[in-house]
């Protein structure tokens, strides 16, 4: 595969770009993805599936509600309003970038070469971060539930490399795969959901009935909002993975705008609309105090048992190791093809950049994420740690704030990217949009940073140690660029212009 260079001097930052042409895509070189093989649908199924919505509204929408009480389903509700703004320019620029790096690619677009390496290093650290969380999750969720349904305990860390080998396999595997096997984990776990809800709805509401003031924006006044949205915003991690995907999606100029919209719009509904009815299922004078309480762990669990039945509640216990399940996957593919596109760049080792001639899959990048996340499973194990409260919490909290601030450069860049040139695109999207997501997303990475704690649970030292890496990530990450720059000007000029339909 052949990159094309610039036509621009060695030193023109941010990098400029024209519209794609409106032929048809080359073939695809013997280290290029699969091309055109993702619609619109799949790329829905890897973001929602990403999201996990069943994990976030049974395992952390009722730390949200303990935090929040009544003013929880509006926070989610504004954190969707957000990220739809975020994605009125995100999904502006994927007309002109089509890149597996996304976040890397864009930022490097429109803030500079320097600044999109420095981000590519923190992005790729946050996905492995999350989808190493995930996978301890999994394992956690596994051994219990396997233990409640056969009364045979098998250790976390089984499950958790059982699960590993598995994904890694699917990795390996047509990218289409992964997609049909998120979609079906996807739609179980969101059918129970709606289960729930429909039971609640169906016994008229809760002990208060259907209670509207909880939706009231005014309740975002309430004591613990800025806590609540380190949760709320998290829930939404992973919906950029639309763009990851644009190298081997059909027609990205419309499948990666409609999936991200989609996505967003789904999550935003169905968070807001669940957690309104696990509200309404305790009534709102004491879903705060069960939350908080003992019961909060078991929240949704009991409320659905209550509304609907013990197969529902059992189900669920069951779905929520698929939904964790298909997490992982969702970030271990999205993490592998970071490692892929930045190996592809001289970012980082040329091998990562090679597929599998038979699956066009990121074959080495893929083994070499499965091999992290293995080596971070056996840490916790050697170490004694607890894979939920250590390894899944803390290693999110590092994940979602690394995310959470690619989306905040996201924003600014293509700010930058449009800034001389709209290329026909309305002012409110390319200009307003993104600088008002990039002020709402930054003053998200402040409460996040300040209220880290109610995640992990862990003391300031170290969610101090979890925050470091990120800005030492950037720095390494734009270093490397600046003696790319210095040694092979040439290959510096190559950086973040490899787009699907140039390949």
């Amino acid at each position: 595969m052949t990159a094309p260079t610039s036509s621009g001097p060695a030193s023109s930052d941010p990098v400029s770009s024209g519209p794609t042409s409106s032929g048809p895509p080359s073939a695809p070189g013997a280290d290029s993805l699969s091309d055109g093989v993702i619609g619109t649908g799949d790329l829905v199924f890897f973001v929602v599936a990403a999201a996990a919505p069943l994990t976030v509204m049974a395992g952390v929408a009722p730390v949200a509600i303990g935090m929040a009480g009544n003013a929880a389903p509006v926070g989610y509700l504004l954190s969707g309003l957000l990220l739809v703004v975020f994605a009125a320019g995100f999904t502006a620029m994927s007309r002109f970038v089509r890149n597996a790096g996304a976040f890397y690619a864009y930022i490097g677009r429109g803030l500079g070469r320097p600044t999109g390496a420095g981000s590519a290093y923190v992005a790729l650290f946050s996905y492995n971060a999350i989808e190493v969380g995930l996978l301890a999750a999994f394992g956690w969720f596994t051994e219990s539930g396997f233990e409640d349904l056969t009364g045979v305990r098998v250790a976390w860390w089984i499950w958790a490399a059982a699960g590993l080998v598995a994904i890694a396999v699917l990795g390996y595997l047509r990218v289409t795969l992964s997609a049909k096997i998120l979609g079906v984990a996807l739609v179980l776990e969101v059918l129970v959901l709606f289960v729930f809800e429909a039971g609640v709805l169906a016994h008229g509401g809760g002990p208060q009935g259907v209670d509207f003031g909880t939706l009231s924006p005014a309740r975002l006044g309430e004591p613990g909002v800025g806590g609540m949205f380190v949760l709320t915003i998290g829930a939404f991690i992973g919906f950029e993975a639309t763009a990851i995907y644009a190298e081997e999606a059909r027609r990205p100029e419309r499948t990666v705008p409609r999936a991200t919209y989609v996505a967003v719009a789904f999550l935003a509904l169905f968070y807001t609309f669940t957690v309104w009815m696990i509200i309404n299922a305790y009534g709102s004078d004491r879903a705060q105090t069960v939350a908080a309480g003992d019961g909060g762990p078991d929240m949704v669990f009991a409320a659905t048992e209550r509304f609907v039945g013990v197969w529902a509640a059992d189900s669920m216990h069951v779905l929520i190791i698929t939904s964790a399940f298909a997490a992982t996957l969702a970030f271990h593919n999205g993490a592998a093809r970071y490692f892929y596109a930045l190996g592809r760049e001289g970012l980082l080792p040329a091998r990562l950049g090679t597929v599998s001639p038979k699956t066009r899959a990121p074959a080495v990048a893929v083994l070499t994420q499965s091999a992290v996340a293995l080596a971070v499973i056996v840490a916790t194990m050697i170490g004694g740690a607890d894979p939920y409260t250590v390894t899944f919490l803390w290693s999110s909290g590092s994940g979602i704030l690394g995310v959470i601030l690619m989306q905040a450069l996201a924003a600014l860049a293509v700010y930058g990217f449009f800034r001389r040139d709209r290329r026909g695109m309305p002012f409110w999207r390319v200009v307003a949009a993104p600088l008002l997501a990039c002020a709402g997303l930054a003053v998200m990475i402040v409460l996040v940073c300040a209220d880290l704690d109610l995640l992990t649970g862990a003391s300031s030292g170290v969610n101090a140690a979890l925050i470091a890496p990120l800005p030492l990530l950037f720095v390494v990450g734009a270093g490397v660029a600046l003696r790319i720059r210095r040694r092979t000007p040439a290959a510096y000029e190559r950086l973040t212009t490899v787009d699907a339909e140039r390949v």
